[in-house]
C-alpha cells in the first residue's frame, strides 16, 4: 500500500548541565570557580530526499530522539555538543502538530531543510556567576530541557495539474499517452492506488507536471472508500483536467459525473473546487451515432460556466495535442509560485512550559526568582533582541511572576535577580 501518512514522536536533546568546581593548584588555596558549560542538545531536522517518494520509512519506526548534550567539566571544560538527528522525507511532505493539525513545515518549494525541534542550550558553569560580592558561587545553570512532540506527516503530491474523475474513465491511459509515466491499467474500481506523476513535454511550449489522482467516488470527501487519502494530493495543483467517459461505456452519465465530482471537491475544500478546470471528454472512439451528440451536450452544459470541453481519445490520441497546449497556455497565465502551506504552529513558542513551579524570595534588597521555568526561559530567549525581550516580558506576565513580585512587596527601582540575569523593576 502506498505510504503517504505517518504519525511519529520526535524529541530533541537536552542541554548538558553546567558544572560546579573550583580551581585547585599548589600554592593557590582559594582558586576561583572553573566549572565548564554544558554542551548543546541535538536538533531534530527534517530534510528532503529527492530519491524518496513515500513515507514508508516511518511505518515501522515511530519514535526518533536526538542525543543530549554532555555536562560541563572541571577546568572550564565545555561539554560536547550532541549530534543532530536528520529525518529524510520525500518532497511535498507536510509536517503537522498531531493534536491541533496545524502546519509546522511544508517540505516543498525552496524549503528543503528545516529544524523542527531545537536542542536545549547547555547550562552555564559556575565560572559565569562570580561577582565582586559572590566570589565562590556554588551553583551552575542546568541545561535547557528537551522538546518533544507528536507530529503527523502527510505527503501531498507536487504537480501543476491533477487528473480527476470517476474510476475507469481512462485517466491512466491518458497519463501514459501524454507523459513518460507507466501506470498500471486495468478495468476495475480503484485500479490506481498510488498517485502517478508524469512530465508533459510539449517541445516549443512550456511543459508541466501532471498527476493521476486515483478515481474518486461519491462520499470521498467524507472519507468513503479511499477519499481522504487521495483528495489531499489535489491540494497543490493549480489546475485540473476532469476526465469523463463521454461514451457512457459503463452506464454513467458524463454530465452527472462532472457535477458529482465537483460536489466532492467543494465538500473537501472549496478553494480546490474553485480552481481552473478543463473537461477531457474521453473515449470518443466508442461513441455511436445517435440523435444527440454527447460532446455537444457536455459543451452546452459547462462551457457557458467557463469550463472548456475537449473531445479526446486516450487510445488513438485524437484531440490530445489541442488539450495539452490549452492547459500549458492557461498555466502560463496563472501564478507561477508553487502552492505551499504556511506555518501555523511554532514549536519554539508553544513548547515553553509555563506551568512549572517557581519561587520568589527577598534577599536583603534583592528579589530572587528561581525555578525550572525561569532557567528554561533564560536559556531559551535572546534578551538582546527587541522581539526576545518583549517575549520575555510577556512570559513574566503570563506565568504570574509579576503578580508574585508585587505580592512580595516589590517597589519600582528594586532589584530582581534570576540566575545570571539582574535588572531593576519598573512597571
Amino acid at each position: 500500500m502506498f505510504a503517504d501518512r505517518a504519525k511519529i514522536f520526535i524529541r530533541s536533546g537536552k542541554g548538558g548541565d553546567g558544572h560546579v568546581s573550583f580551581r585547585r593548584e599548589l600554592y593557590v588555596p582559594n582558586g576561583g570557580p572553573d566549572g565548564g558549560d554544558g554542551g548543546r542538545g541535538g536538533d531534530v531536522i527534517f530534510e528532503v530526499d529527492k530519491g524518496l517518494n513515500t513515507l514508508q520509512d516511518f511505518r515501522h519506526k515511530r519514535k526518533f530522539a536526538a542525543k543530549d548534550g554532555e555536562p560541563g567539566g572541571k577546568r572550564r571544560c565545555h561539554g560536547a555538543d550532541a549530534d543532530d538527528i536528520i529525518l529524510k522525507v520525500p518532497e511535498g511532505t507536510v509536517i503537522k502538530e498531531a493534536e491541533s493539525d496545524k502546519v509546522i513545515a511544508d517540505m516543498s518549494g525552496e524549503n528543503h531543510r528545516q529544524v523542527v525541534l531545537k536542542g536545549g542550550k547547555g547550562g552555564l558553569g559556575n565560572q559565569h556567576f562570580a561577582t565582586a560580592t559572590m566570589q565562590i558561587p556554588k551553583y551552575a545553570q542546568p541545561g535547557q530541557p528537551a522538546q518533544e512532540l507528536w507530529v503527523k506527516l502527510e505527503l501531498k503530491v507536487i504537480a501543476d495539474v491533477g487528473l480527476i474523475g470517476f474510476p475507469n474513465v481512462g485517466k491512466s491511459t491518458f497519463l501514459s499517452r501524454v507523459t513518460n509515466a507507466q501506470p498500471k491499467i486495468a478495468n476495475y474500481h480503484f485500479t490506481t492506488l498510488n498517485p502517478n506523476l508524469g512530465v508533459v513535454d510539449l517541445g516549443e511550449a512550456k511543459g508541466f507536471v501532471i498527476a493521476d489522482i486515483p478515481g474518486l467516488i461519491e462520499g470521498a470527501s467524507e472519507g468513503v472508500g479511499l477519499g481522504h487519502e487521495f483528495l489531499r494530493h489535489i491540494e497543490r495543483t493549480k489546475m485540473m483536467i476532469h476526465v469523463v467517459d463521454i461514451a457512457g461505456s459503463e452506464g454513467r452519465d458524463p454530465v452527472d459525473d462532472v457535477y458529482k465530482i465537483n460536489q466532492e471537491l467543494e465538500a473537501y475544500n472549496p478553494d480546490i473546487a474553485s480552481r481552473l478546470q478543463v473537461i477531457a471528454a474521453n473515449k470518443t472512439d466508442l461513441i455511436f451515432e445517435g440523435d444527440e451528440s454527447p460532446v455537444e451536450r457536455l459543451k452546452n452544459e459547462f462551457e457557458p460556466k467557463g469550463i472548456k470541453v475537449f473531445p479526446i481519445s486516450g487510445v488513438s490520441g485524437q484531440g490530445m495535442k489541442e488539450l495539452l497546449y490549452y492547459v500549458s497556455e492557461q498555466l502560463s497565465a496563472l501564478d507561477q509560485k508553487p502552492v505551499t502551506f504556511e506555518q501555523e504552529y511554532f514549536p519554539e513558542d508553544e513548547l515553553i512550559y509555563i506551568d512549572l513551579p517557581f519561587t520568589v524570595e527577598k534577599d536583603k534588597e534583592t528579589y530572587v526568582v528561581e525555578g525550572p521555568k525561569i532557567e528554561k526561559m533564560l536559556g531559551y530567549t535572546n534578551l538582546d533582541s527587541e522581539k526576545g525581550f518583549a517575549f520575555f516580558q510577556k512570559f513574566l506576565k503570563d506565568a504570574g511572576i509579576l503578580d508574585e513580585l508585587e505580592a512580595a512587596g516589590i517597589q519600582e527601582g528594586d532589584t530582581v535577580r534570576m540566575y545570571g540575569l539582574q535588572f531593576d523593576y519598573y512597571k
